[in-house]
């Protein structure tokens, strides 16, 4: 004989008062959520929306402004200019973040090390230069370069040489460089040193007990501790890059034919809007060099918070 199974007994509706706690529940969620829900709305999905709505259309002699589809994309995917742009600022990439990250990891380890002799001083030493803003550092380090009016022209001067000029074409690339990692050095090292002053201490205790000397401590313990501190520095540095503008900017008034109106994609956005009032063609310039930062920082992600 077969027992049938006995069917499930639907369950009652909540009663007005559970139904009106629960209601109340959501209302006080939202409530904490909706200011940030709001402010994300405006000043994120509403610039990224209207962006797109830009680069669908394009601005015409006769006709006005009128719907065109993909033809920018199409037009941004062969712009030569804009293909120099990315590939200039892949390049620093390539040579300026590893090492920005590689002094600033250095430093953040030396401190941490406990053998270093005012590390209080070294660590707000580094960490001022970050606090300068941009504009400031880039007119700063603008006057430095200069040869005729600045340190580089004084040092000529003075001694009877020619330094080379760290605003030729050759150069500027490289000085740029130069500003971005004094600017961010300090940044980057305070991610690391914040990551390894909460790594157990037992793990160092461990280690000196196995024998493991101060190099073997970095390579074992302190950097794989710290790999996800590595990684969002990482990720953080590509993405500033990839937006590369207030140096640039600031330097092009001192050297002109090294930095063109399309030295970097940021730049080449800029003046297509405010120079060459191509505002729609400038949102989809914008659009596809966000898309192409994006899939580099996610990229970047994956491979980081890959287990070994």
């Amino acid at each position: 004989m077969t027992l049938l199974p006995t069917p499930a007994k639907a369950l009652p509706p909540p009663r007005p008062r559970a139904r009106f706690r629960l209601r109340k529940q959501a209302l006080v969620g939202w409530g904490f959520a909706g200011p940030f829900v709001a402010v994300f709305g405006l000043v994120f999905l509403a610039p990224i929306g209207y962006a797109l709505y830009l680069s669908l259309f394009r601005d015409r002699l006769i006709g006005g402004n009128s719907f065109v589809g993909t033809d920018n994309y199409r037009q941004a995917l062969t712009d030569p200019q804009f293909w120099e742009g990315l590939a200039r600022v892949g390049l620093f990439l390539a040579v300026q973040v590893p090492i920005m990250l590689g002094i600033a990891l250095l430093v953040a380890l030396a401190i941490d090390s406990g053998r270093l002799y005012g590390k209080a001083f070294f660590r707000i030493s580094i960490f001022l230069p970050y606090a300068v803003p941009a504009v400031v550092a880039s007119l700063m380090w603008g006057f430095i370069y200069g040869t005729r009016f600045g340190l580089v022209g004084n040092i000529n001067d003075a001694f009877g040489v020619t330094l080379p000029d760290p605003l030729s074409p050759s150069l500027v690339l490289a000085s740029i460089g130069n500003i971005v990692t004094w600017e961010f050095v300090g940044y980057n090292m305070l991610i690391f040193y914040s990551a390894l002053k909460v790594v157990p201490r037992s793990l160092y205790e461990a280690a000196a007990i196995d024998g493991a000397g101060e190099w073997r401590v970095v390579t074992a313990v302190k950097l794989p501790a710290i790999r996800s501190a590595l990684v969002i520095a990482t990720i953080f540095s590509v993405i500033g890059s990839f937006q590369l503008f207030n140096e640039p900017s600031i330097l092009q008034k001192l050297a002109p034919n090294a930095i063109t109106s399309d030295f970097t994609p940021n730049l080449y956005t800029y003046s297509l809007s405010f120079s060459g009032q191509q505002h729609n063609y400038a949102a989809t310039v914008a659009i596809v060099m966000g898309v192409i930062t994006a899939i580099i920082a996610y990229t970047v992600q994956l491979r980081g918070m890959r287990k070994g």
